[in-house]
């Protein structure tokens, strides 16, 4: 058995699985209950029985782990979300390839490790800069897929650069219609460099709340006659600050007013809110995605689309995140695992709760290989393709999931995570411990030593955080 694998498991698990969870069959880490074997996809690539699938991504951002109700949440209501889950499959263990915004994005859409661009050091990108954003000569999940056939959209936050340099439209997608910073606000689409909306490279106008708006697109999008298959990335600003409920208009008109004046922490946000602003907020953010769902179902595409969910990062400050420990910003539990739901009707059979950890980047590598796409020999991929897993026929990637910040250091293999921060270092046991209070560093130095060595090895092959 591996080293640093617990001998009373050998896959990772997550402990209890609380009583608003989605029923389904519980995967410890295993094999995944598929709809048809490997065997049967491989043998048809694009044709037959699984045409090549649509793919529609949908990030929510900072929501944190536990905000929905099939991941425990006893005061929020996500219908549709839950819905999601028990018609594919959940992922208890799922993280993000960053505790903040701008780096998760950068491994999602280049399928490797934040640091290996210098866009990806930043921690989140704030400002406009010619250096820091997503070349646009990098491949990128849309300009590959655009390559393979795919037509491309993207609607919501961007947050990998901006004008003139970087821009969705010149990394691959055909379509775009959103925001290039981090926030903005809801109503008046102001952020901190002015106001932050975009049709194509275009400035443009709306003053509806923003979820709802971006919802339409999409679905606007789903409902057209396409002649090809296509890549939605569908990017809600929701739940992130600032605490805007739909109809909290005169709150928007404060903040904007604020802004303007040249109030630096208006945005932020951080003499307002509330858990019920905030429930509101994620209630909406259900709502605007079930119409999505409903446009796909109406159009005949659901069982032909691959969708998946999750969150760019852990939760921030009205979150709920029990029983994690830490939040946005940070490398403990509660700052990168993430609700993760992975629906393919045509593929994955509905209604399973996998416990196996998956990070942002493997969901690049495994919508590549389900369109029958190769990734750039020039810029190989960090993640591991899933859809072995997925599709029946083989255990998953057996490897360490990486994460680094300028302040604090992280890797876990097997049920075991290697943590470093400002106050020392620790190692803990997931398994049983996903509130990271039991440090076993000192019961066993050896292992707490070779994942030390082995982050410094990965940590060896990405681009140094600038002075």
């Amino acid at each position: 058995m591996e080293r640093g694998v617990s001998r009373r498991r050998v896959a990772a698990t997550m402990g209890t699985v609380t009583a608003a969870a989605v029923a389904g069959a519980v995967l410890p880490g295993g094999q995944a209950d598929a709809g048809v074997t490997e065997q049967e996809f491989r043998a048809e690539p694009g044709k037959g029985r699984l045409p090549r699938p649509n793919v529609l991504v949908i990030l929510g951002d900072d929501l944190g782990w536990a905000d929905l109700s099939s991941y425990g949440s006893t005061h929020i209501r996500t219908p549709n979300l839950d819905r999601l889950a028990r018609e594919g499959l959940r992922f208890t263990d799922a993280y993000s390839a960053a505790a903040v915004c701008s780096p998760t994005r950068f491994a999602l859409y280049t399928g490797r490790y934040p640091g290996r661009l210098r866009g990806g050091l930043e921690e989140p990108i704030s400002r406009p800069h010619e250096l820091v954003g997503i070349p646009p000569a990098h491949p990128t999940l849309a300009s590959l897929l655009k390559a393979g056939g795919y037509a491309t959209a993207m609607f919501g936050k961007w947050h990998c650069g901006f004008l003139p340099w970087y821009s969705p439209i010149k990394s691959g997608w055909d379509v775009f219609f959103g925001n290039l910073s981090g926030a903005v606000d809801y109503y008046s689409k102001i952020s901190s460099t002015g106001v932050d909306l975009y049709e194509g490279e275009v400035p443009a106008e709306s003053l509806d709340y923003y979820t709802d708006t971006i919802a339409d697109r999409a679905a606007d999008f789903v409902r057209r006659d396409h002649d090809r298959p296509w890549l939605l990335n569908l990017n809600f600003t929701a739940p992130h600050w600032p605490w805007e409920a739909p109809g909290d208009r005169k709150v928007s008109a404060e903040i904007t007013a604020r802004i303007k004046a040249g109030d630096t922490q208006a945005l932020s946000h951080r003499d307002g809110g509330s858990l019920e602003t905030y429930r509101k907020m994620v209630e909406s953010l259900d709502s605007a995605i079930g119409r999505v769902l409903a446009a796909l179902r109406a159009g005949g595409r659901e069982r032909d689309t691959i969708v998946l969910f999750s969150s760019d990062n852990g939760g921030e400050r009205w979150s709920y995140q029990w029983p994690l420990s830490g939040g946005k910003g940070g490398l403990n539990e509660g700052g990168i695992r993430v609700p993760n739901i992975v629906r393919w009707p045509a593929a994955i059979r509905p209604g399973q709760v996998s416990r196996v950890p998956v990070v942002t980047h493997d969901w690049t590598a495994t919508i590549l290989e389900a369109a029958g796409v190769q990734p750039s020999p020039d810029h190989p991929l960090d993640g591991h393709s899933l859809i072995p897993y997925l599709l029946k026929g083989a255990r998953p990637p057996r490897r360490e999931l990486f994460w680094r910040t300028r302040s604090a250091r992280a890797l876990r293999r097997g049920d075991w995570k290697y943590l470093r921060t400002a106050g020392g270092e620790a190692l803990y046991d997931l398994a049983g411990d996903q509130r990271e209070q039991a440090d076993h560093g000192r019961r066993d130095p050896a292992l707490l030593a070779e994942l030390r060595t082995r982050w410094e090895e990965i940590d060896k092959t990405l681009l140094p955080y600038p002075s």
